[in-house]
């Protein structure tokens, strides 16, 4: 009688549902990482919100620096691709970096990203140091063509995208840090994006 193959340990029974089992783990410790930051987040813990076994979480993750490392690298290309999708509308530039900075500051309501991440370097191998890079790089690049197209286009004057870029996202940073000295978000959003724009659409 042929016996049953059996399956790796750790290895989670097949989902029905939409979301694999290793979505909902990436999902959810995301979450509980950016909530609490790195340190105070156990494997132990994404297993119990998750309600699977730490085997389970185990058999996709080998370590909490890889989980992390994967959540990041995740988190920043749903950034990058809603740069890209903001850029594809037919809103105006001004109009579409007000999007960009509305919903970036949104999504980072709560989170010192800069404490965040150092947070976590220092459990962090080369590889996924560089791997998490790269993952930044391609959001700064994302905004770098929007810039570009707009250039080229004769909307604003050609500058460095690269600058311009980055600039751009360390006003975002310097905003959320003063949110609370304006009456909403909208007023922040306005004010970041005004102060951006005036330097921007009158480089010479």
């Amino acid at each position: 009688m042929m016996q049953p193959s059996q399956k790796p340990l750790g290895r989670p029974k097949k989902e029905t549902h939409q979301k694999s089992t290793k979505e909902i783990i990436l999902q959810v410790a995301t979450d509980m990482f950016l909530d609490k930051g790195y340190p105070l987040i156990s494997m132990d813990d994404v297993a119990q919100q998750c309600d699977v076994t730490k085997a389970t979480v185990y058999y996709y993750y080998k370590t909490k620096a890889d989980l992390f490392t994967d959540a990041m690298i995740q988190l920043m290309y749903r950034i990058t691709q809603g740069i890209v999708k903001i850029f594809s509308t037919d809103i105006s530039l001004k109009e579409q970096l007000f999007t960009l900075a509305k919903e970036h500051l949104q999504a980072t309501i709560n989170i010192d990203i800069n404490t965040f991440m150092k947070e976590a370097k220092h459990s962090l191998s080369k590889q996924q140091e560089e791997q998490m890079k790269e993952a930044e790089s391609k959001l700064y690049r994302a905004l770098e063509d929007g810039l570009k197209k707009s250039m080229d286009k004769g909307v604003i004057p050609q500058g460095n995208t690269h600058l311009a870029a980055f600039i751009f996202i360390s006003m975002l940073s310097v905003g959320k840090e003063n949110e609370k000295t304006f009456d909403s978000l909208d007023d922040l959003v306005t004010e970041i994006v005004d102060f951006y724009w005036n330097g921007l659409a009158n480089n010479s």
